[in-house]
């Protein structure tokens, strides 16, 4: 259901969720090429670019669901589905192996990113 008479403070929170969560996005795709310039992407889940183009289609689909569509429920299953990334972030960060190649702080600045996202996504979907 598209929602097109929310009042304006809640047209703005499903804009800034829109934004947050495309942000997110960009880091995200950010740390694979990243990842991958570097030599430390794990090439056992098929090529890289096939997974930068469906990170960037659906972080398009994500801003534009918020953005324009402002459907509550879009927004709660976005927020549950950025939620299952937590259980790995706080493994990462918190209970790393040691031979592990990447940095705990890299998982912890995640977890915080993510956290951010979680909020504003909450505030579009649960938010009056």
């Amino acid at each position: 259901m598209l929602k097109t008479d929310w009042p304006p403070a809640r047209v703005a929170k499903f804009r800034q969720a829109g934004f947050v969560y495309l942000h997110v996005a960009i880091l995200y795709e950010a740390a694979v090429y990243s990842m991958l310039d570097a030599g430390t992407l794990p090439l056992r889940f098929g090529p890289p670019w096939a997974w930068l183009i469906g990170g960037a289609a659906l972080a398009a689909f994500g801003f534009v669901g918020l953005y324009h569509w402002r459907n509550v429920w879009f927004a709660r299953i976005l927020w549950g589905l950025n939620g299952m990334r937590t259980p790995a972030l706080i493994g990462g960060a918190f209970f790393a192996s040691p031979d592990t190649l990447t940095p705990p702080t890299f998982y912890l600045t995640a977890l915080v990113v993510v956290v951010i996202n979680l909020w504003m996504l909450a505030r579009a979907g649960w938010d009056l």
